[in-house]
């Protein structure tokens, strides 16, 4: 079992930046993938950025050049580091992780869940 809990989202005007955390907690978390996932109320869930256990990294067209995700493994945290910030970014924000740590992430179907942190940009 894994457990996730995501931290750092708030309020930024448009330009701004943020940096969101996920702290995991389970057994041979080096082996996952991690991924953070947005949602709009009333649209579907959005794919924004994935890690894979190798660290290879990717990103929704989107937010590619703005946002960026990296892990410690020594924590067993994720981030996701968020720049140039507009409107639109503007969502609940989702950590994710499967054990298919060497698979291609941005097509796995993620096993475990966090609870989500709000982003709100706005001026």
């Amino acid at each position: 079992q894994v457990h996730l809990v995501e931290s750092g989202g708030g309020w930024v005007q448009p330009g701004g930046s943020l940096r969101l955390s996920c702290a995991a907690s389970g057994s041979n978390l080096d082996y996952y993938a991690f991924a953070w996932f947005r949602q709009v109320p009333g649209k579907e869930r959005e794919w924004v950025s994935c890690i894979n256990s190798g660290e290879g990294t990717y990103s929704a067209d989107s937010v590619k050049g703005r946002f960026t995700i990296s892990r410690d493994n020594a924590k067993n945290t994720v981030y996701l580091q968020m720049h140039s910030l507009k409107p639109e970014d503007t969502a609940v924000y989702y950590c994710a992780t499967d054990p298919m740590g060497g698979s291609y992430c941005p097509i796995l179907e993620y096993d475990y869940w966090g609870q989500g942190t709000q982003v709100t940009v706005s001026s």
